[in-house]
């Protein structure tokens, strides 16, 4: 991923919320015979151990296909991200400026050799692993909640690879119109706000965790004070 210091996240604390809260991760490597494999599935940090440190299993065969544990893994993260068109630029009334479309985005790059999982872990892992989700629910169902459940959950992960994986190295992106002026980012809340077809609420809020607003805005013909919407803009630069 292309280095922009203008757009770079190099927060810890970041990454890991990026990580806690879009779980879902593309898990990518590169084989011995040279080909490129890649999965997809959910990953939990290890919240007890120092660094950036992610808790996962995939299904056989993919730890054949992956060679697992036997070189460097890329496990992407993606958080939200848009399309974020060149007329949300444009001032009321203002005749149009030169301007292209973009897309907006929070992403990381995670680096490291994963540690394979005892069957024993594995499945602490897996519990863990259903607890993460299901306890946002009014009525979770977990992994061991009864005795016929934690039986089929004892057979069934033989069928599956558990790993831990220490970031080496990551790359991290926070791409979310920090190069433009002040005004702008608001017109740009304003249509990921709306009900239009590239309307983002989440996409908006992680926009707004860069801009450190006062409050929430979706109209901002309201907005008197445009410094309450978007600390100053950066030096404009490559809007990548």
């Amino acid at each position: 991923m292309r280095h922009n210091p203008s757009f770079a996240l190099d927060d810890p604390d970041e990454v890991k919320r990026l990580i806690r809260e879009n779980p879902w991760a593309s898990i990518i490597s590169h084989t011995s015979a040279g080909e490129l494999v890649a999965s997809h599935y959910p990953v939990v940090l290890d919240e007890d151990a120092e660094g950036i440190v992610l808790l996962s299993h995939v299904g056989r065969p993919d730890e054949a296909l992956h060679e697992l544990g036997r070189h460097e893994l890329l496990v992407i993260i993606q958080g939200p991200h848009g399309y974020i068109s060149p007329g949300w630029y444009d001032g009321d009334g203002a005749a149009p400026v030169p301007a292209v479309p973009t897309w907006n985005f929070v992403t990381a790059h995670l680096h490291g050799i994963p540690e394979l999982l005892s069957d024993e872990e594995n499945l602490r892992v897996l519990d863990r692993l259903v607890d993460y989700f299901e306890e946002r629910l009014g009525e979770p169902r977990r992994l061991h909640q009864t005795p016929a459940n934690s039986a089929y959950a004892a057979r069934i992960v033989a069928g599956t690879v558990g790993f831990r994986l220490r970031v080496s190295r990551l790359s991290a992106k926070s791409k979310l119109s920090q190069n433009k002026p002040a005004e702008t980012v608001a017109r740009i809340l304003a249509g990921l706000d709306g009900d239009g077809p590239y309307a983002s609420p989440a996409l908006a809020a992680e926009m707004r965790r860069v801009h450190h607003p006062a409050a929430p805005v979706t109209d901002p013909s309201t907005v008197t004070d445009l410094s309450t919407v978007a600390g100053p803009p950066t030096p404009q630069g490559c809007d990548r």
